[in-house]
């Protein structure tokens, strides 16, 4: 019942969407960016040629799963996103409170933009350009790796979401940190990671896991020397995340007083 309420209020938001005439400028705009981010990385390695035996086509392939899953969470999951300023802050989330629906769906669908689809769709079509480009075969066992990893990033991505709505509980202003680990964190895939500083490489383990999700699955698709197990890494992580990320979005709800709006 719930994803039958989820998907209709999905739909809802994707028909709103195609009614402005404009629409497919807001695709267009998306696209650009998506292309052009990792165009620095290009052309430095143009310029310079490989690191070691990291190569472009390696670079691309690990950021592209990381940006499919970070696009896929944002289409998904937008709610969660714009929660702690379009809900908290206004009230609305008393409302929400009143109604016989699971929290967790009515804030997941209550945004969806159209134009954020274009973010997966570009990172799924450099996932397959930079396989073909390293002659790494489509067999079934990659496939089940590449699926595994995308779903698994898709849930760290919400995770991330649904925590940030989870301390927004407790601190509605200053959550701004919290792009360290959603923008930057698929950015910080363009530095290898035998060359990744500790620190950082430590960090994007756990908070969030963004390597299990992106680094060890392209490793064990590609055979870059890692234990073929870490390749299945991404759905445990994923799901070990969101599961603190509820705990957090819970003890927030059960904390929360009502803007008496």
């Amino acid at each position: 019942m719930g994803g039958k309420i989820y998907f209709k209020l999905l739909r809802l938001h994707f028909l709103s969407g195609m009614e402005y005439k404009g629409w497919w400028l807001m695709l267009l705009q998306v696209l650009i960016v998506v292309v052009t981010d990792p165009l620095a990385t290009i052309l430095l390695f143009s310029r310079f040629g490989d690191i070691g035996e990291w190569s472009v086509e390696r670079i691309i392939l690990i950021y592209a799963l990381a940006v499919a899953s970070f696009g896929l969470a944002e289409s998904l999951c937008r709610g969660f996103d714009y929660f702690p300023w379009q809900m908290l802050r206004s009230g609305e989330f008393d409302r929400v409170l009143l109604r016989p629906c699971s929290l967790f769906i009515q804030v997941a669908a209550s945004r969806f933009h159209l134009h954020r689809l274009m973010r997966p769709v570009t990172g799924i079509c450099a996932v397959i350009w930079t396989l073909n480009r390293m002659d790494v075969p489509f067999s079934l066992r990659n496939l089940a790796l590449l699926t595994m990893a995308l779903t698994g990033g898709t849930i760290v991505y919400c995770g991330v979401f649904v925590l940030t709505s989870g301390l927004a509980f407790f601190t509605v202003k200053g959550l701004d940190w919290i792009y360290i680990l959603t923008n930057a964190s698929y950015q910080i895939t363009r530095c290898p990671e035998p060359y990744m500083p500790r620190v950082l490489k430590g960090m994007f383990l756990f908070l969030p896991p963004v390597l299990p999700v992106s680094f060890y699955p392209a490793a064990a698709v590609c055979g870059w020397g890692y234990p073929a197990w870490t390749g299945y890494l991404p759905l445990p992580a994923g799901l070990a995340f969101m599961a603190v990320a509820l705990v957090i979005w819970q003890i927030g709800v059960r904390h929360y007083q009502s803007t008496g709006s």
